[in-house]
This record gives C-alpha cells, structure tokens and sequence, in this order.
C-alpha cells in the first residue's frame, strides 16, 4: 500500500497495522477499555484523539505520529517564509528542525518521480526539496537498487 501523506486517513492505518500484527479485537478492546463497537468505530475515523493513538501506537508499536510529522514536512509552509514570521518570537515549546527527511519519505518522493506522477521540478516546487537533495537521492537510491 502507498501511504497517501496529503490525506491521511489514521483509522484505515490502524486497521491494516493491526492485521500485520494478526491482533484479534478482542485483545485490542481490552486494551484500549471500550467494547467491539467502539473499535469499530476508531477504525473507521479519519482523525482520532491522541491518547487514543499514543496507546494504539504503544500497543501495535508503530509511530503513527510520524505519519503527521512527514505529512508536516512535505506540505507545511517553510518556517522562514515571511507570512510565517511573527517577529521571531521565541517559543516555549521544544523546536524540531523540519529538514529531516525519513527513509518512508525518500521512498514516497523517488516513487512518484520514478512512476511519472510527478517531474523533478514539481517535487522541488511542491515539497520545497532543494535541488541537490532530490538529485542526491535519486543518485544514491538508483545506485543501491543497481547493486541489488
């Protein structure tokens, strides 16, 4: 399965992730205290409370916060594009650079380059990769796929 990082749908990954795991719901219903219903239900939502995802995170032990975080990188406005600016405020809150790129995202970008869904320009534009990274990528990706 392709993971669709603009239109994350929370209820559908946790549904294929516990089939990969082979948890019954049963267990599950125990876990998160609520009854066979319920869970269907969580199953079926496109956005879901975070104490319920940190625990199904625990239990099934995948970050589906990391889902939300890429999703964050590829289409979240620059931090230092001006409309963003609010006269650099310092925060209180913990700061995450936004340039670390997972291997799930390399592999989501060099997909739709190497399928033709999308040109090396509309990545760079779209996603706001620099130029050298992308051509990094493909660089080094091709490379290993060569040696497999």
């Amino acid at each position: 399965m392709i993971l669709d990082l603009k239109n994350i749908h929370i209820g559908k990954l946790i549904c294929e992730r516990v089939t990969e795991k082979g948890f019954d719901s049963f267990r599950i219903c125990k876990f998160l205290k609520c009854t066979d219903l319920e869970w269907k239900s969580i199953q079926s939502q496109k956005s879901l409370d975070t104490d319920i995802v940190l625990r199904l995170s625990t239990l099934l032990e995948y970050d589906f916060f990391r889902v939300y975080s890429q999703h964050l990188i590829l289409y979240a406005p620059q931090a230092n594009a001006h409309y963003n600016n609010i006269a650099n405020k310092k925060s209180s809150l913990p700061y995450y650079r936004k340039n670390i790129y997972t291997k799930e995202m390399v592999d989501f970008v060099l997909e739709q380059v190497e399928n033709g869904i999308k040109t090396k320009s509309q990545i760079i534009e779209e996603y706001r990769i620099p130029k050298t990274t992308l051509y990094k990528w493909i660089s080094k990706y091709n490379h290993l796929k060569k040696e497999e």
